[in-house]
């Protein structure tokens, strides 16, 4: 058996042994502990990221009552039955209105 062939085996060896599998759950168990941190969700479900509180007063009104955004990026406007994108955001202001009535239903964030 050559140099090369002895290698390969070793390397196979290694790989089989009851060490490389006592590795997987600790790294496994590290991750877990190891947490990123700095997520864009936040930990507290009612926290109002997209500030949709200070908006609520715009529901039952209509929808030209809804005033200009100065943060265009993080506000939608759309009817209920409108199609939207599904992702959500939740620094992302939504306004939705009946399309038939022009009136406000809801604001919320996502």
């Amino acid at each position: 058996m050559g140099k090369s062939s002895l290698i390969a085996l070793a390397a196979l060896a290694a790989c089989a042994s009851p060490a490389s599998d006592a590795v997987a759950p600790r790294t496994v168990e590290r991750a877990e502990q190891n947490q990123p941190i700095g997520t864009h969700t936040p930990q507290n479900p009612t926290v109002d990221m997209c500030r949709a509180g200070e908006l609520q007063w715009l529901v039952g009104k209509s929808r030209t009552e809804i005033p200009v955004p100065v943060d265009v990026v993080n506000r939608r406007v759309a009817c209920t039955t409108c199609p939207v994108t599904e992702d959500y955001s939740p620094q992302r202001l939504n306004i939705f209105f009946n399309e038939q009535t022009q009136i406000v239903e809801q604001v919320r964030c996502g």
